[in-house]
């Protein structure tokens, strides 16, 4: 019974985790596209730090409970590399994209007025032209096709898991602790939009996307959120699926065997400098 009390109380935390996320990440997105002059348009990094920022305070907030992967990538990568059990994988990767939704609603709730004198004020409508859609979810930016995106969402998502995996890395001793390492993913996701946000707005989490891309769905955007301009709604999900599990491994084989601690164990066991020892790392911030 206590199990599956405690599994609850993760899925309830995952939800909580990206709603969190979304909504301080979305926001600021309003902030940065609907308002003219915009406060953010000649200081993007303000956005990609409160998106980070937003990463820190869902990993803080529900870090001792489920590990907040709050991300399917990070979510597969785990059940992949480090043990997580695969019969949570679904479930969490479910109650993320609801909790995307969630976020996207609040949002909503928050902006609306100003979303629809943006629409009129533009000329746009939100079923046929998709107007204020980049509020709550990606699309490519200026010369990006969607193949292309699917390259980017891959490469930037692959960067994101192998400093995930870092950071939260127990034979890594040059890792953050516990307690600071939620800083640290936070400034990973911000550099990862300061750097190559424009291109697709930088979704690296397929919850981050589809959440509100569904959410948007139902709430007027129609064909615009799903399927999408070029059926774009399938690469913010396949990209960071695919990238996360090509940036964990690299760290998994390429990194994490030569750690001091791991390479002294397997040298004192006289086993070869590829021997694995159990782990505890089960999370996105590493709470173990």
């Amino acid at each position: 019974m206590f199990r599956n009390k405690q599994f609850v109380g993760e899925l309830i935390a995952e939800f909580i985790a990206v709603f969190i996320i979304i909504l301080v990440g979305d926001s600021v997105a309003a902030m940065y596209s609907l308002y003219d002059p915009s406060p953010y348009r000649n200081a993007y990094w303000g956005v990609c730090i409160v998106w980070g920022l937003g990463v820190t305070i869902a990993i803080y907030v529900t870090g001792a409970v489920s590990g907040t992967h709050a991300n399917p990538a990070v979510t597969l990568a785990l059940a992949l590399f480090r043990g997580f059990s695969w019969r949570k994988v679904l479930p969490y990767v479910g109650v993320q994209v609801l909790g995307g939704m969630a976020g996207a609603a609040i949002v909503y709730v928050l902006y609306a007025p100003v979303i629809d004198h943006f629409n009129l004020a533009h000329h746009l409508d939100r079923l046929h032209d998709g107007g204020a859609a980049g509020v709550f979810f990606t699309h490519p930016g200026d010369f990006v096709t969607p193949l292309h995106a699917l390259v980017d969402e891959i490469i930037l998502t692959a960067l994101l898991l192998f400093g995930i995996f870092a950071v939260t890395c127990e034979y890594n001793t040059q890792a953050p602790q516990a307690n600071s390492g939620a800083l640290i993913i936070g400034l990973l996701v911000a550099a990862i939009g300061g750097c190559a946000g424009y291109l697709e707005a930088w979704a690296i989490n397929p919850a981050r996307d589809f959440g509100p891309r569904l959410f948007c769905y139902f709430a007027g955007w129609g064909p615009s959120a799903l399927p999408a301009p070029g059926h774009y709604w399938w690469v913010p999900i396949a990209g960071p699926l695919v990238g996360g599990v090509i940036g964990a491994g690299a760290y998994e084989g390429l990194v994490r065997p030569y750690m001091p601690r791991l390479r002294d164990r397997a040298a004192s066991s006289e086993v070869g400098p590829l021997a694995e020892a159990p782990t505890t790392e089960t999370g996105f911030s590493g709470q173990a």
